[in-house]
């Protein structure tokens, strides 16, 4: 069963309860997230709204890595996964999202897109080696 994305049922600024005007409609339900862990590429390919596709990374093994010192883009190998600290849970089990530390040839990496709903993972470094 989808989550449902919608303040129909918060309260008023008063504190009075706060009745629907309307039932709940399929544009509204949003979609459990996609989480993406480290492995060989495994993508899939999801219909949004107004006729547009997201592509959901499942399994990812390269990152597009910008060193900012010298502004070069390169296509390399995620060693590991170091933090992520959007979950505690997804620290623990390793998935990759946005904010994501991951560990590269290049040094330690920040991941700046989102892969769940991108289909790629793009990193920045913080730190070179």
């Amino acid at each position: 069963m989808p989550k449902w994305h919608s303040d129909q049922d918060k309260k008023k600024v008063t504190g009075g309860k706060r009745k629907p005007y309307r039932t709940k409609k399929s544009f509204e339900s949003g979609g459990y997230p996609t989480e993406t862990r480290l492995g060989e590429a495994a993508r899939k390919v999801k219909k949004a709204r107004g006729g547009t596709k997201k592509i959901n990374l499942l399994r990812g093994r390269y990152a597009n890595v910008t060193t900012l010192s010298t502004g070069k883009t390169e296509k390399v190998a995620v060693e590991e996964v170091v933090e992520n600290a959007a979950n505690i849970d997804y620290n623990r089990r390793r998935v990759i999202t946005r904010g994501a530390v991951i560990k590269t040839p290049l040094g330690r990496a920040v991941v700046t897109s989102r892969p769940g709903q991108d289909g790629v993972i793009n990193a920045v470094v913080l730190s070179e080696k």
